[in-house]
């Protein structure tokens, strides 16, 4: 096991005195259990139950009251009930209806005691069988590794440490690309993580793809009538080919099934975390309004994983062109992930630009919001590639201010739109795209 970024935010609820019952989410096998443990070593006490154990399921029985069953998990764990410093871990929270309900009462009972749930398709198995304790629990997501904690795993320390220098310094760009280059490769799933790490083997890390991949498909079908199974199986396996493209849920990969049953496919793949729904805004100015009409984009839970399932592999090991229209989705996918790890909370979305005319049709890969402004993001995977569309959003935009992320060193520039706009271009290297706010604060304030 290893750090992950997202303990700093498990210690700030920690710590807070006003905390609630914590729902770690998050798509199966990003490390939620993993950073946990971790987690439970600054704890006095710690308790972990799996509600998938009957045994443990059994504390909660429903015949017991609230008060009886947080007493019986402090009895089975013999922790004082008054205890200091206890972290309670209730995982697969989505087995035991009864588990679900009785968060709210640590809450009111036990606010002294932390307590954090986590579990599979946790949003689709409350809906069907649970009254989810609105209110009373808060949430934290938790995704595949970022660059820097793949950084940390394979103890490339020195140029992990650089990472907390702004600017990043000129003299560790070629190294920092060269890791970034595997870091594509292998993904950010934890398990392909720690094995890469330990002998650099790409090979052996396909097995973990192999199996990931088929526990999403028995994990998803869980929870879908038997005769929705094959939609969603269909939905998984055409979405890798089709990132980087705006999609329509009407024929999509090329079936049959209508558009009602390829939308709900979509939307229980999203609760599961597989993938994301990326959906366009035409919003230049606050707040940022998705336009659910237009075709969304997909955005899947990690890159490795995508390279595997789309035999795409060898083109990102070469890179002999990175100019092709397959790399430099590739690039623009890997970016929109680097750019979810900032999304911690539920209610944070990422979307992108969109100018839909007769004439004129412009799209900005990414917008995020930095304080009052929506900054336009473009991934260019080349050294050439115009910025027509993100000269557009600009000529339209109160402010100026825009980013290019790529393989370029870190420069800020003066430029001026097509339309005579005259703007500020940060351009920020791809390994630092998790660091993009850092880098907005330094770059819109220099």
């Amino acid at each position: 096991m290893f750090e992950r970024d997202i303990l700093k935010e498990l210690r700030k609820w920690r710590d807070n005195d006003n905390r609630k019952p914590l729902v770690l989410r998050g798509a199966r096998q990003v490390g939620k259990t993993s950073v946990v443990k971790i987690f439970s070593q600054e704890f006095e006490n710690f308790i972990s139950l799996n509600m998938e154990d009957s045994s443990h399921r059994g504390l909660f029985d429903p015949s017991f009251s609230f008060e009886q069953r947080i007493s019986a998990v402090l009895l089975q764990f013999s922790v004082p009930r008054n205890g200091s410093s206890t972290l309670v871990f209730i995982d697969e929270i989505q087995a035991s209806p009864q588990a679900v309900a009785t968060l709210r009462y640590f809450y009111e009972l036990t606010p002294h005691i932390h307590v954090i749930a986590a579990g599979s398709l946790l949003e689709t198995a409350i809906d069907m069988s649970a009254s989810f304790p609105v209110g009373r629990v808060e949430f934290l997501m938790l995704y595949p590794c970022s660059f820097m904690e793949f950084l940390n795993a394979i103890g490339e320390q020195q140029l992990f440490d650089l990472f907390s220098q702004l600017p990043f310094p000129e003299y560790a760009h070629s190294k920092a690309l060269d890791l970034f280059r595997q870091y594509m490769l292998v993904g950010g799933m934890p398990e392909a993580v720690d094995i890469y790490s330990e002998n650099r083997d790409l090979v052996e890390v396909n097995s973990v793809y192999e199996g990931l991949l088929t526990s999403f498909l028995e994990d998803v079908e869980k929870y879908s009538k038997e005769s929705f199974q094959r939609v969603v199986r269909h939905v998984i396996q055409s979405a890798f080919a089709e990132i980087g493209n705006r999609v329509k849920f009407s024929g999509f990969g090329n079936s049959s099934y209508s558009s009602r049953d390829i939308r709900e496919a979509f939307e229980l793949v999203h609760k599961a975390m597989l993938m994301q729904i990326i959906y366009p805004t035409t919003s230049v100015t606050l707040p940022i309004i998705p336009d659910y009409k237009k075709a969304p984009r997909l955005l899947l839970l990690d890159s490795g994983l995508l390279q595997y399932q789309s035999g795409l592999q060898a083109e990102v090991f070469l890179a002999k062109n990175p100019e092709s229209v397959v790399y430099g989705r590739i690039v623009e996918h890997i970016v929109g992930q680097m750019l979810m790890v900032n999304l911690t909370k539920p209610s944070a979305k990422l979307n992108f630009w969109v100018r839909e005319k007769k004439q004129s049709n412009a799209e900005v890969d990414y917008v995020v919001q930095y304080q009052d402004k929506i900054i336009p993001v473009e991934v260019k995977s080349g050294a050439s590639g115009r910025l027509r569309s993100l000269h557009q959003f600009i000529d339209q935009a109160p402010h100026a201010f825009a980013v290019r992320i790529g393989f370029q060193m870190l420069s800020v520039e003066e430029a001026r739109t097509l339309g005579g706009k005259e703007y500020r271009l940060l351009n920020l290297p791809i390994y630092l795209a998790s660091n993009l706010f850092d880098y907005l604060k330094w770059f819109v304030h220099d």
